[in-house]
């Protein structure tokens, strides 16, 4: 794993542009209805955030690109559903996702406003809860001053725990910067708990008999 890891640290520190890219799109899909619940985006980011305490990519780029790609994503969820309301509810793919869509719309009737802020820290609901909320017919205005405020919480709290770990690794534990250490632990054990999390999760949702891919279509 190190010896794959090591050609991708240096990779991203020559290729930076890249790194943003890649932290944009991740934080665009990770919002997106459906393929937001299958795209490891919060992974992504936590992850490459090991890369900003050794310079190969810049903290304010970092969170500008999360941030951005956060917006993006919410707000064209947003605008499909104020747009199609109700109908897109109902129509595929949400239609195969019909416990997640149930799921998120209770979710915003039971914390109103506030369920676009906290839908933020909460997957799989995250990819849902925008589109949710122009379906049910939230006015733009109150959703965008709910959902920057929750985006500009969202990236910090994604990227500082590992520019401040792997940080404390290289300070208090003598690791050398140019020689990964720190970095190689901090993606591994990213990695490791986003597996171990989605196997857990996954198993949960299939004992309580989620089975979103047999789901049957809503009625319109």
């Amino acid at each position: 794993m190190t010896s794959f890891l090591d050609p991708l640290i240096s990779f991203v520190s020559a290729h930076a542009w890249l790194g943003y890219l890649i932290l944009f799109l991740a934080a665009l899909l990770e919002a997106v209805p459906v393929v937001g619940s299958v795209i490891p985006g919060s992974t992504i980011i936590l992850a490459l955030s090991a890369l900003v305490p050794g310079g190969e990519l810049k903290l304010q780029w970092v969170l500008l690109a999360a941030a951005l790609g956060a917006v993006l994503g919410d707000g064209s969820a947003y605008w499909i559903g104020h747009r199609r309301q109700r109908e897109i509810l109902n129509t595929w793919p949400l239609t195969n996702y019909p416990r997640v869509v149930a799921e998120s719309e209770s979710f915003f009737n039971r914390f109103g406003t506030w369920a676009v802020f906290f839908a933020r820290f909460v997957p799989p609901v995250r990819a849902f809860v925008p589109v949710t909320a122009g379906a049910l017919g939230m006015a733009p205005a109150k959703f965008y001053a709910v959902n920057i405020p929750a985006i500009l919480a969202w990236a910090p709290a994604h990227v500082l725990p590992g520019v401040l770990a792997v940080s404390a690794l290289h300070e208090y534990a003598g690791l050398p910067h140019h020689e990964h250490v720190g970095k190689h632990i901090w993606i591994l054990t990213v990695v490791g708990v986003a597996i171990v999390g989605g196997a857990a999760v996954w198993l949960i949702r299939r004992r309580n008999g989620s089975g979103s891919a047999g789901a049957k279509p809503r009625a319109q």
